[in-house]
């Protein structure tokens, strides 16, 4: 075990390369493997059979029992990739945009990008790639075409975005909102607040600039609780913002900047304005042209069951069931609410990840959506039907699931037609195996 390399001459490596790997099954040729461990996998295990498959090294922290000089030893494989994707970070010296969240991280760094998009060469986190894993290796996807990088960032405990800001380094960040997502990991309201805001202590003693949504008091209290921070406001108030009320026959989200220009997209939601406008408070910073960012926003169209509208087999289908929390539900019923359309009908999946909290959370939802009164009402996992205990209305109106698969089984053979539904629910959940039967 004696082939160690420094971080400059990993970076050396690097360079030479075709990249970085971490799934044995997929191997680049050319690229360095980097043999991460988990629960249920341990990469050293397939590090000889990635040479065989075409990268370069391997890059290991346990004994693989050859002494191939492309096999290459280390600590801790993990630190080591984040070590090398800060380092390649400070290489670049490009300007890095990176958000968290509660809610909408997805969405609003989508957006970001498609307004960044008008006059830089931007490099994005692709997919849900916003973990402890996924920033490193979004990081190192960077090479010098690269104008700016907007990174986005995911937490689940404490730590986690102090950790991720010292890998990405931004210059610019911000928090779309804080809600009551992942309370399982945070422990409280307060502990996701905490957690968030080490993205703003990061620009705070960094000199970064934050970009807030003033409408928000919890990121306007947060901001204030930093003397020194660097912070511009946006919002639907600041920027005197009308958002047009949806209809059956036009549902997207449809808002009035200012009291002239007139921005039609794409997404389901007025929940959504706030991302449209951290969308266009980060290219109004970065000075991209008002009128192309506008345009870049009208023609973004969301995927991966995000806030999208869908005509399904026999209904018209709204989807938002890449995930859920109690700030995500009540946002998406309340504009399911405003909506003008007849038969409305929910498919509701449980919310994850709330700890303690999750039984008083799932109530206040079964509140909301009773006075939402829907034609039809399903449900899928254990936590909804358990806070529904004793209600006379839910168990007259409402059907419970324990899996999507059971409530495809069911819609199979009863097939609603020529209703709007509303589909939501955490990720765990799998609404997306229903989509096709209605």
């Amino acid at each position: 075990m004696s082939n160690r390399y420094e971080l400059s001459q990993l970076y050396e490596l690097y360079l030479n390369s075709e990249g970085v790997s971490t799934d044995s099954r997929n191997i680049t040729r050319g690229s360095i493997f980097f043999a991460l461990k988990g629960e249920n996998f341990n990469g050293n295990h397939f590090a000889l059979k990635s040479l065989e498959d075409g990268a370069s090294y391997a890059v290991v922290d346990e004994d693989t029992g050859s002494d191939d000089p492309r096999v290459i030893y280390t600590q801790n494989v993990l630190e080591t990739l984040q070590m090398l994707a800060a380092h390649h970070r400070r290489i670049l010296k490009v300007p890095v945009v990176a958000l968290t969240g509660s809610n909408g991280k997805t969405t609003t760094k989508e957006l970001i990008t498609a307004v960044l998009s008008t006059k830089y060469k931007v490099n994005s986190t692709t997919g849900n790639l916003n973990n402890h894993i996924g920033v490193p290796l979004t990081i190192l996807k960077l090479d010098k075409s690269t104008q700016v990088a907007v990174i986005e960032m995911g937490a689940s405990a404490p730590g986690e975005i102090e950790l991720l800001s010292s890998i990405a380094q931004p210059n610019i960040g911000l928090i779309t909102n804080v809600g009551k997502a992942h309370l399982l990991g945070f422990g409280s309201f307060e502990g996701v607040k905490k957690t968030k805001g080490e993205l703003y202590d990061y620009l705070d003693k960094s000199y970064g600039t934050v970009l807030y949504n003033s409408d928000n008091p919890h990121l306007r209290e947060m901001v204030a609780s930093r003397v020194r921070l660097r912070a511009i406001p946006y919002g639907v108030s600041e920027q005197r913002v009308t958002i047009c009320e949806p209809t059956a026959e036009n549902p997207y989200l449809k808002m009035v900047l200012n009291s002239s220009r007139e921005i039609k997209t794409k997404l389901i939601g007025g929940y959504n304005a706030d991302n449209v406008l951290a969308a266009l408070a980060v290219g109004e910073f970065m000075e991209t042209d008002p009128e192309l960012s506008a345009q870049a926003i009208e023609s973004y169209a969301p995927s991966n069951n995000r806030s999208q509208l869908i005509k399904g087999k026999y209904n018209t289908l709204i989807v938002d069931a890449y995930n859920a929390n109690p700030t995500s539900m009540r946002a998406a019923l309340e504009n399911f609410k405003r909506m003008e359309c007849k038969n409305r009908a929910l498919v509701i999946g449980d919310m994850l990840e709330l700890g303690e909290d999750s039984q008083m959370e799932h109530r206040e939802i079964l509140d909301l959506i009773i006075q939402l009164n829907p034609s039809l009402l399903f449900f899928v996992g254990s936590e909804f039907e358990c806070a529904a205990k004793g209600d006379d209305y839910l168990y007259k109106n409402a059907l419970f699931f324990k899996t999507s698969a059971d409530l495809r089984l069911f819609l199979e053979s009863n097939p609603p037609k020529g209703m709007t539904f509303l589909i939501k629910g955490s990720r765990g959940t799998r609404l997306e195996k229903v989509l096709d039967t209605i």
